[in-house]
């Protein structure tokens, strides 16, 4: 877990957030998505006149029944039937739209970080970078999802509350008439207006100020939340060693801890809730009745019909309605900017990690394409992200067909094999790529993607760019031939397979695809000795003229190399330059 800062202000997070989301509406899905904002907006419309129509049927049944005219009461029937069907209609279009133009905008939004997080090697820099960044795959399936629903959501019901509003506002003021103030001659018109402006705007204080705490509550719920889903996640990933190692006491204890934090920030949400729910309640179970009440003396003076009392009753409800959609929103309000907050956060250090690139500050190394078939290391610094010097000086050529035997001080040797990756840009001076740029780099653990063996044993190219022969070919070679009935089956093949057997896959891999450069980070440390040396004399015979360069600090490999490459750990505490606003932290 990276250390947390902490996350933007609330208003600020919104509109940093609305600058990243906003230009949906101006990409090449600008048609699509314009539409669909525009068909919503209409059905929204249409929603209020049917709410404004369904009104005025109200009063035409309520007077209807006060005369007891049954055939009155028929033509109110049937003119309801149209508002059911219109009604059903209207919705069913509404919720049809909205969902798409919710996953739609949820769609573009995760791939414009996905292409921020899975670009330039962002995906493993971003561990060792300072930030709110915690659990970034969470933020982008669950917080972009939160965020695009609520967002829209939230802006449905508003328009609908303004315009229900504006509506509900004219006529409660046109049925409700006037009343006079007590012992004086003050004539107050549409008072039933100013008495829903007043009753919903308690009803907004009041439930802004107990509701407070579930802003707070609903963030760090959503982040323990997070963080538990990654624990149970790291788990599953490590299940063989924690097994190997006994260690399910532990990670039990470590599970009950996540979730423990996961039941104070539900209790904290509860208490946030609890004051919010308690007031709601009271304030809906009023609302019905007291407009009736309030205006019960005109009615029995005979000031006003049945039919308008009950409009008058129902126009107060859509009124206060909404006006108090700030209080009934608090909670989808907490939850939906708290994930623009987590967001954001990613957003603002993926870009931070692509400006410190951009910016090509001395104190990271530099790393290019050359011209010629070689591999240049030139003045070479490797460090910590923190600055503090690893290794110094590091200048050699290797050249095409070359093998080369990496020793020295292992973390050095790693950050070594990562710099010419380009997955550590820490530290300073030159690495120029040899112009035929074909290195595999194959890591202590090799990672192969859940599907079948034969993609698997393709990655990252397609199943298609290879023979079923060659395929044999390689798996006979590398020594899991046993495998080859495997070939089309479907599994988790980094928890399906040891790690030797990985590790051997990963042998075949590279003799599939054949590159012209192959750097080995203690790729065949799973295996005996003898067998090691039967993949290291196998890569030489199958890939002659390629360059291979490996470490390992195992005996008896130096005779089958040309040359050895020892990288030390500087031993006197040295930096580079003092690293920037976006600073890096980590050990190698």
């Amino acid at each position: 877990m990276q250390p947390s800062s902490s996350p933007p202000a609330g208003g600020s997070s919104i509109r940093q957030f609305w600058r990243l989301s906003m230009p949906y509406w101006h990409s090449e899905r600008k048609w699509k998505a314009g539409i669909a904002t525009l068909l919503l907006v209409l059905l929204t419309l249409a929603q209020v006149a049917l709410a404004i129509w369904i009104s005025y049927w109200h009063r035409e049944l309520f007077d209807a029944l006060e005369a007891r005219s049954m055939r009155e009461v028929l033509v109110q029937a049937a003119v309801f039937g149209v508002i059911f069907a219109l009604t059903v209609a209207v919705t069913a279009a509404h919720l049809h739209i909205k969902r798409w133009l919710q996953l739609d905008w949820r769609q573009w939004l995760t791939r414009r970080l996905l292409d921020a997080w899975l670009s330039d090697r962002h995906l493993y820099q971003l561990r060792f970078t300072v930030g709110d960044h915690d659990n970034p795959d969470g933020r982008i399936a669950e917080d972009i999802r939160i965020a695009t629903e609520s967002a829209i959501g939230l802006a449905h019901s508003l328009l609908f509350s303004l315009l229900i509003l504006g509506s509900f506002a004219d006529i409660l003021s046109s049925v409700s008439g006037s009343f006079e103030v007590p012992g004086t001659d003050i004539v107050v018109g549409g008072y039933l207006v100013w008495l829903a402006f007043l009753y919903a705007g308690l009803g907004t204080v009041l439930g802004a100020l107990l509701g407070r705490p579930l802003v707070k509550a609903t963030n760090r719920l959503q982040t323990v939340e997070a963080n538990l889903r990654y624990g149970l996640a790291r788990e599953r990933e490590h299940a063989e060693s924690i097994a190997l190692m006994r260690g399910e006491a532990v990670e039990r204890r470590h599970a009950d801890s996540l979730f423990d934090d996961v039941g104070r920030g539900w209790n904290r949400q509860t208490i946030g809730y609890l004051g919010i729910v308690s007031f709601s309640t009271a304030y809906g179970t009023l609302l019905p009745v007291f407009p009736i009440l309030v205006a019960a003396p005109q009615y029995i003076a005979g000031v006003m019909t049945l039919g308008v009392l009950m409009q008058a009753a129902q126009a107060f409800q859509r009124l206060t309605s909404a006006l108090s959609w700030p209080v009934d929103n608090l909670g989808e309000l907490a939850r939906c900017r708290a994930s623009m907050d987590r967001i954001v956060s990613l957003y603002q250090d993926l870009e931070a990690l692509s400006a410190q690139e951009r910016a090509r500050a001395h104190n990271r190394i530099q790393v290019r394409v050359g011209t010629e078939r070689k591999l240049v290391l030139r003045n070479l610094t490797l460090s910590n992200p923190d600055g503090r010097v690893l290794a110094e000086h590091l200048d050699t050529v290797v050249r095409r067909g070359e093998r080369v035997l990496i020793g020295g001080d292992t973390s050095v040797a790693v950050c070594l094999f990562k710099a010419v990756a380009g997955l550590w840009p820490w530290g300073q001076g030159e690495i120029v790529l040899p112009a035929d740029h074909g290195i595999v780099f194959l890591p202590q653990r090799p990672y192969f993607p859940d599907g079948t063996l034969k993609a698997a044993l393709c990655y990252p190219h397609a199943e298609t760019e290879f023979e079923h022969g060659d395929l044999l070919h390689v798996l006979e070679c590398a020594g899991v031939a046993w495998l080859a009935p495997r070939l089309d089956e479907s599994d988790s093949w980094d928890h399906a397979l040891p790690l030797r057997a990985r590790q051997r896959l990963a042998i075949a891999r590279v003799l599939l695809q054949r590159p012209a450069w192959v750097f080995l980070e203690e790729a065949t440390n799973a295996l005996d000795p003898e067998t090691e040396l039967l993949m290291i004399e196998l890569l030489h015979r199958e890939l002659p003229d390629s360059t291979l360069m490996m470490i390992s600090f195992h005996n008896g490999m130096s005779h089958h190399f040309t040359h050895k490459l020892a990288v030390n750990r500087l031993h006197e505490e040295k930096y580079v330059q003092a690293a920037s606003a976006g600073a890096l932290l980590g050990e190698a």
